[in-house]
């Protein structure tokens, strides 16, 4: 048996195994406890500094249109009863072509009356200078026969006299030619007012009118709808409104990227070919200068509609390669949260280049592979918390 002396020896090892064990388990759980309250790692969504394009643009600040470079609103000089619609709606016409044609049989009964009279006085003509021509040989051999003394001076008078007064009728019939064919200028003047014809190629975008309806001119003032919308569909630009602040560093040639919205994620290439030399103050807060910019490729226009809503921004000048980052990452004064190795978000200052919508230049204060953070609008994302990258379902 061990002695009394012995026996607390051995109890105290076991003793201080179980207040080892209980210590391990208050750690335990206070571990537990720490990672239960302390908060949970923000996701973000990140974009690495990495070389790239980057552009300063102007863009307009409203919507801009497709336009036809040639565009008429065709009506005839004269009001009167469509006689004639030559065209549909949407039907390619060639310059001269007949379009439409008001009822004008009393202007071609007119023209032709005047060709009528044209021919009789061209036949009366005829009649006075043959007259003239023989009574004038007349005259001439009568003078003849008086230099050899067979002809009183009284007969060379009448035979004279006879050549002027039949001359003076050639050339009145003559001028009735002129006159005729005047009166048939002035009637087909009257006739050509009642007709519409094509001044280009292009296409029918509208008509108002059907054949029997009355077409009345507008009055000087006031616009009415016109006959014929022609439209040349070949050329085509946009126009679009830039603020009077940018208008200023735009210049022609440049070269644009337009966007339609109705072929979304596409853009076009285009180039400025003019700049409005005023600009439009159609409200006092918004002051504008109109700049048209034309298609780079004419192919690319044909399957463009007059009137689609269109976007331009015009390159004012860009710089290939250099380090960039989104646009949407910098924060007032130049900085950037960046995601360091230890997963700490860190607040950071550069110093920025060229700058458009999309993305920044990077002139210094960044290096390549930074991680810049692009959720600045989430909540819990500032300067020193966790964080952790969100992953992106495919």
């Amino acid at each position: 048996m061990d002695s009394p002396q012995t026996a607390p020896k051995k109890a105290r090892p076991k003793a201080r195994r179980r207040i080892a064990l209980a210590l391990a388990l208050l750690i335990a759980v206070a571990l537990f406890a720490i990672r239960l309250t302390r908060p949970a790692p923000v996701t973000v969504t990140v974009a690495e500094v990495q070389p790239g394009r980057v552009e300063a643009t102007v863009s307009n600040t409203r919507a801009g249109s497709v336009t036809a470079c040639r565009r008429a609103k065709l009506a005839p000089p004269a009001g009167g009863r469509i006689g004639t619609l030559a065209v549909k709606k949407g039907q390619r016409v060639k310059a001269g072509q007949l379009l439409l044609e008001l009822w004008n049989d009393d202007f071609v009964a007119r023209e032709r009356v005047a060709r009528e009279q044209l021919q009789s006085a061209r036949a009366h003509a005829r009649e006075a200078c043959t007259v003239a021509n023989t009574a004038a040989a007349n005259a001439h051999r009568a003078q003849q026969l008086r230099d050899q003394g067979f002809l009183s001076p009284e007969g060379i008078q009448r035979s004279q006299s006879e050549a002027q007064s039949t001359a003076a009728a050639c050339g009145a019939a003559t001028a009735q030619i002129a006159e005729a064919e005047a009166r048939i200028g002035a009637s087909r003047a009257d006739t050509e007012r009642t007709v519409l014809r094509a001044p280009f190629d292009g296409i029918v975008a509208e008509l108002n009118g059907e054949v029997g309806e009355y077409l009345t001119p507008s009055p000087p003032g006031i616009p009415t709808l016109p006959a014929v919308d022609l439209i040349d569909d070949s050329c085509l630009y946009v126009s679009a409104p830039i603020d009077e602040v940018d208008a200023a560093r735009l210049k022609l040639g440049m070269d644009a990227r337009i966007t339609l919205d109705a072929f979304r994620g596409r853009h076009f290439k285009g180039t400025v070919k003019r700049i409005a030399p005023y600009v439009l103050a159609l409200e006092k807060q918004a002051r504008t200068a109109e700049v048209e910019v034309h298609f780079t490729d004419t192919a690319d226009a044909k399957a463009l509609l007059i009137g689609y809503s269109a976007d331009v921004d015009i390159i004012v000048s860009a710089r290939d390669p250099v380090l960039r980052i989104p646009t949407a990452a910098v924060m007032p004064g130049n900085r950037v949260l960046v995601l360091g190795n230890d997963g700490v978000l860190k607040e950071a200052g550069f110093t920025p280049g060229l700058s458009n919508w999309a993305f920044t230049e990077v002139a210094s204060g960044l290096v390549k592979g930074d991680r810049i953070v692009t959720s600045l609008d989430r909540a819990g994302v500032k300067a020193g918390v966790k964080a952790e990258v969100e992953v992106l379902k495919k």
